[in-house]
């Protein structure tokens, strides 16, 4: 027997960013029986969710993004607008915000306040507590405002235990209104019987190859530049190594520093760049060509990349910051080493390639994909989610359903 609300309880607020997360989280919300609106983009519109019967799907998001600055803005305003006559006509108790949309200060402050003078309840999932400073651009202002959002939620959910001592040492937050749900581990980005060799191929890599991943925006926090020095010590040494890069750059300063320690040592054959969005359906081609991830992330509380790797059975090479010490089982789903240390990554790039988890990396990938699900379940995401729906409603709204 499970429960389910009579009518709509939950407007599930998107964002209209990460849809993996959101769509994985709008599926676990529908089995555990919690009728929702989920306001998202269009291309969350998929069979796995239109099927869901507890789901409404909203795409408020939708608007061009022109070039034209004043064109973009009136087109952000323009889902702004959309966004408040929805919540402001919706029946759902309780709003639970996964990401801001364009403009973070107004979201934390002017919104969330007339979210609260309507009488709603509003959660909020802290995927970053202080983005800002994890991106070195912190400020009073950020603070200030970051301070006043916490201080207006009524449950902030967390990914880690880390996350939710920043939220009570550094904002006040008090321990009850914060839940720590683990990140769970995506399946619903493809998976195909595509092999190793096959996605190798595809990306003119061959079957002889070392190849590491590095997967996901290029920005100047997640270390890419420390990477690319420890696979210089490498490559070097054995052109049988080959890194293979995948994602935005979102600072092409950042990115023609990197360039230029791939051009001063020559190492264009062996770094393969695919340095652009990538799409959902290419996304396991890079994770089978691969035979490890690496996170040389300097500062991180917890990454979806690593799950996304899990996801796959691919191992992972991090360093030890935020919960990739707790993420990442030495020796059996991935090694790990000290931030800022290019030498140090180098050596554990080195040390996997002469473990065992690499030499039996076909059933090795079948184990870390049984030891992450486990731990890391949606389904067990989904119910505490649904648990703390069920604590701000008073359970008023909950009946039986079969």
């Amino acid at each position: 027997m499970k429960t389910r609300w009579s009518s709509t309880a939950v407007a599930l607020i998107t964002g209209g960013r990460d849809k993996h997360y959101a769509s994985e989280l709008s599926r676990a919300l529908d089995a555990a029986g919690v009728v929702a609106d989920v306001v998202c983009n269009a291309d969350m519109n998929t069979p796995e969710l239109t099927g869901c019967s507890n789901l409404r799907l909203l795409p408020l998001y939708d608007v061009p993004w022109p070039i034209n600055p004043f064109r973009r803005l009136m087109n952000c305003l323009r889902v702004y607008a959309r966004l408040i006559r929805y919540i402001t006509s919706s029946k759902a108790p309780i709003l639970h915000i996964l990401w801001p949309y364009k403009l973070p200060i107004l979201d934390r402050t002017v919104l969330l306040i007339y979210y609260k003078l309507l009488g709603k309840r509003v959660v909020f999932t802290a995927h970053n507590v202080n983005g800002a400073e994890k991106d070195g651009k912190d400020s009073w202002w950020n603070r200030l405002t970051l301070r006043i959002q916490y201080n207006l939620l009524d449950q902030i959910f967390v990914h880690t235990d880390q996350m939710k001592q920043q939220l009570l040492n550094g904002f006040g937050v008090s321990e009850q209104r914060v839940t720590v749900i683990p990140y769970g581990v995506y399946s619903m980005v493809r998976n195909s019987p595509l092999t190793q060799a096959e996605a190798r191929q595809m990306l003119g890599l061959q079957p002889h190859h070392r190849v590491l991943l590095f997967f996901g925006r290029i920005v100047p926090y997640k270390g890419v530049n420390y990477l690319i020095e420890a696979f210089k010590t490498i490559a070097l040494k054995d052109p049988g190594y080959h890194l293979l890069i995948a994602g935005d750059k979102e600072s092409e300063e950042h990115w023609r520093e990197i360039e230029q320690v791939i051009d001063e040592n020559s190492l264009h054959e062996q770094v393969v760049q695919h340095t652009r969005h990538i799409e959902d359906d290419d996304i396991e081609m890079y994770f089978k060509a691969a035979d490890v991830l690496v996170l040389p992330y300097i500062r991180i509380f917890q990454s979806g990349v690593l799950f996304m790797s899990y996801s796959f059975g691919l191992p992972v090479i991090a360093t030890n910051i935020g919960s990739f010490e707790y993420d990442v089982i030495p020796g059996k789903t991935g090694f790990l080493c000290p931030p800022h240390d290019s030498v140090a990554l180098s050596r554990a790039i080195e040390a996997f390639f002469s473990s065992d988890l690499f030499a039996e990396r076909d059933s090795r990938r079948a184990d870390i994909q049984n030891i992450i699900r486990v731990s890391n379940s949606w389904s067990i995401a989904g119910t505490k989610t649904a648990d703390v729906y069920a604590a701000l409603s008073g359970c008023a709204q909950l009946q039986p359903s079969a």
